[in-house]
Formats: C-alpha cells, sequence, structure tokens
C-alpha cells in the first residue's frame, strides 16, 4: 500500500496494522489510545468528505507507539508524521476531549480507537474556523448530514458543547459564532457547502502562492489578516486586466 491520503477503508487498515505493530514491540503490557479528531474523525463518521491528508489524533501511549507509527509507515509508504498530535499545540486543543471521547474500534487488544461526535467536532472546528482548510465546510457537512437523517444538532448542543470544551462561547472567534448563529437560522446546509468548500480551497490558493513570493511570512496570528488583504485586492486585480 502506498498513499497519501487517507480515507474510511484505509484508515482503519493502517490502524489495525498499527495496533498490530504496537502489540509486536511489547503494547500488550502497555495499552495505548488513541482519539481521533479533525478529519479523521470526520471520514470516520461521515459521508460528505473521503479523504484528509493526515490523522490528527490525541495519543494516549507509551514511546513505543511513536516507533510502532513509524515502522507502519515505513512499510505502508505512509507520509511522514502521519499519525501526530500536533493538534495539542493548536487553539482548539482541549483537555477536556479525553471525557467527551466515545468508543470506535479496538485493534489486536491493544490499541483503544476513539472519536469525537458532532457537537464536539463542531465546536472544535469553529474554534479553530481557518477560512482556507475544511472547518467551515465540515461544520456544514455534518449539520447536513444529520438533518438529512433526522438528527439535527441544535444551537444549544452546540453551544454546551463549545462550553464544555473551552469554558464559554466568548472563546470562539466572533466571525465563527456568526457563521454558525446565521448557518443554524437559515439551514440552507445542502444548499451552501460547494460554495463554502469552492472558497476554502479558493483560499488556500491564495496562501499557497502568497508563501511562494513571501517564504516564510504566514503566521499563525497573521494568516487571516493576510488572507482578507488578499481577497480584497483580487477585484481590483481583475478590474485593471
Amino acid at each position: 500500500m502506498s498513499t497519501e491520503t487517507f480515507n474510511k477503508e484505509n484508515l482503519d487498515n493502517i490502524l489495525k496494522e498499527l495496533g498490530k505493530e504496537y502489540k509486536k514491540l511489547g503494547g500488550k503490557n502497555m495499552p495505548a489510545e488513541i482519539i481521533l479528531i479533525g478529519g479523521a474523525a470526520v471520514i470516520e463518521n461521515y459521508g460528505f468528505r473521503d479523504m484528509t491528508t493526515d490523522i490528527d489524533a490525541v495519543i494516549s501511549a507509551s514511546s513505543m507507539m511513536r516507533d510502532a507509527a513509524n515502522n507502519v509507515g515505513e512499510r505502508l509508504s505512509l507520509p511522514v508524521g502521519w499519525l501526530n498530535d500536533d493538534f495539542k499545540k493548536t487553539d482548539s486543543y482541549s483537555t477536556k476531549l479525553s471525557e467527551v471521547s466515545v468508543y470506535y474500534k479496538s485493534f489486536y487488544g491493544v490499541l483503544d480507537v476513539r472519536t469525537v461526535t458532532a457537537e464536539y467536532l463542531i465546536a472544535m472546528k469553529l474554534k479553530a474556523g481557518r477560512k482556507y482548510k475544511n472547518d467551515l465546510s465540515d461544520v456544514v457537512g455534518i449539520l447536513a448530514e444529520h438533518k438529512k437523517n433526522g438528527s439535527e444538532i441544535t444551537k444549544e448542543q452546540i453551544f454546551t458543547a463549545i462550553e464544555a470544551l473551552y469554558g464559554s462561547a466568548d472563546n470562539i472567534p466572533e466571525d465563527s459564532k456568526a457563521f454558525i448563529t446565521g448557518l443554524l437560522e437559515r439551514r440552507n446546509y445542502e444548499a451552501v457547502y460547494d460554495e463554502i468548500r469552492n472558497n476554502e480551497k479558493a483560499s488556500k490558493t491564495l496562501l499557497v502562492d502568497f508563501e511562494k513570493a513571501y517564504p516564510n511570512t504566514l503566521k499563525t496570528d497573521n494568516v487571516n489578516n493576510i488572507l482578507a488583504a488578499l481577497k480584497a485586492k483580487k477585484p481590483k486585480d481583475r478590474g485593471a486586466r
């Protein structure tokens, strides 16, 4: 197997290989737990998004897990860092995630995999609120699937989840709060999904081009301002042609 992206089918197979390798290295004496978050949690739980480029997780395991992940990655030709907990360094991380996670699957009796349910996934995506990733489109996709299957997610559920993870809705970006409030009022999830996803892709393209022109300029604390400036500049550029 060689892959640069992960989908539900190959992810389950890779996690199975990870459990097998971890057990082989001695993990039977130190069981591990992984909580899938972000894109991995979305593709495991929903059908609207078919892939992610890496596996973000909260990892509770011995140092052998890193060796197991590296071994599996080399054997299956996976991207470097295919399994990582870099998420812990972001504002979206919360120590409460372990408390609100739910069981997904176990592999070889040594690896328990958990995931995060809809309202908490939405809360995390709103906390991140990146307009150049899948954050907002994932929120719309989750809401659309729940509406379609008759288990709609309410505003109360989402804001309760936000408070559980981050203490208060005041700790969520203002534009994220405006986005989710307006979205829940209109409930036109399927109608706006493609538009929002296309906007995310266009935003990413703008930032990639900017990074090529101005290397090492983009930072977490300036990316939104730079993106806004690039978007404001585009109509002028088109009009000047």
